[in-house]
């Protein structure tokens, strides 16, 4: 008696989707003997495709925002009014203005540890060591860049207030200094001239000079989130450009207001930024919507088959049906990477070049 077949449909699904219908199957091909490799297995099937040994990529493609990366905001720290704001898309490096209030500039440094105190002779830390790099790299001399803020530190603070216009204290206010890793580019306005400021208040957002790409992930897709994972960035006019994840961080949208009084609820999702191997082909593009392709998983020089040709044996696991002119057999395999529909399969009684059936 012909044993019974069932073959999955032929949908290209993920691994996990594969799994999941593999579960399912309760009833497939049983063996006619002990020899799991030679069991015979009917009639011909309707049709056929070829064992094939090839480079298996499961890849997923997500819509991102092509820019800067996420804006952050310049908070006001001192009370006054605003004075001047630089046009947005305006690039701000080192010792430049960032914004004035009551006509005296904040100022634009270069570090990671934000300002957090006043600066004066006696202080000691990282803090000043940072501070005492930028003003040396700004041209100011006859001090020791260290941890220690001296009467020497002083001095050369003293120079370059006067070069800025402020009053020369030799001491450097917290509210005075904005501290970023690089240069700036000044993205949108959170004040107005002539606004009144309060510390905490938003003045404006900023990002760096890079161009970068945003995407936001599910949180069930983190995997394909890995810190300099290759990513092909495809271009409004379809043209393509290499990337790499640069940086990946789990954010919170809390939500928002609906009509008659519904409500989103907050969802959990993956910030993941992308930097472009080739900025030149960005040319003409400010910010503008893109596709992103990550790269989940990738098996090189493997034996694949359509998801299609494979069957859900009854003493457990899958097989495939090998056809060799008018005869079949069922040889069992396992499975490895399911991706674009076709399946890694191994095994001592499978090898490229064979035949096996799939559905019509």
């Amino acid at each position: 008696m012909s044993a019974r077949r069932f073959r999955f449909r032929p949908l290209a699904l993920t691994a996990a989707v594969v799994v999941a219908a593999a579960a399912g199957v309760t009833a497939a091909v049983g063996f006619a003997g002990t020899d799991r490799g030679t069991a015979a297995a009917g009639s011909v099937p309707p049709a056929t495709a070829t064992v094939t040994r090839q480079t298996l990529t499961d890849t997923q493609t997500v819509n991102g925002e092509l820019g800067y990366g996420t804006p952050r905001t310049a908070g006001a720290r001192l009370a006054g009014t605003v004075t001047a704001l630089p046009e947005t898309g305006t690039v701000v490096k080192r010792g430049g203005r960032l914004y004035a209030v009551d006509d005296e500039p904040v100022v634009l440094l270069y570090g990671s540890l934000p300002a957090y105190r006043v600066l004066e002779p006696g202080a000691e830390g990282a803090d000043v060591a940072q501070f005492e790099r930028n003003l040396r790299e700004l041209g100011h001399t006859g001090f020791t860049v260290d941890d220690e803020y001296t009467g020497s530190t002083a001095d050369a603070v003293r120079d370059w207030q006067e070069d800025l216009g402020l009053p020369e204290t030799g001491r450097v206010e917290p509210g005075r200094i904005l501290y970023a890793e690089g240069a700036v580019r000044v993205a949108s306005h959170q004040a107005a001239t002539g606004d009144a400021t309060q510390p905490g208040q938003g003045v404006l957002t900023y990002t760096g000079t890079s161009r970068l790409v945003t995407v936001e992930l599910d949180v069930d897709d983190q995997r394909l989130a890995k810190k300099g994972a290759a990513v092909t960035v495809t271009l409004p006019d379809s043209g393509s450009v290499a990337g790499k994840v640069e940086s990946a961080q789990t954010i919170v949208d809390a939500g928002s207001g609906g009509a008659a009084g519904q409500s989103t609820e907050a969802e959990t999702k993956v910030e993941v930024t992308v930097s472009v191997a080739d900025p030149a082909k960005l040319a003409g593009y400010d910010q503008a919507s893109v596709k992103v392709t990550f790269t989940a998983a990738e098996r090189p020089d493997v034996l694949t088959v359509p998801v299609a040709a494979l069957l859900a044996l009854a003493e457990g696991g899958y097989g495939v049906e090998v056809v060799d002119g008018d005869r079949t057999r069922i040889v069992a395999v396992t499975t490895g990477l399911f991706a674009a529909g076709r399946v890694e399969v191994s095994g001592p009684d499978i090898a490229e070049g064979m035949t096996v059936g799939t559905p019509a």
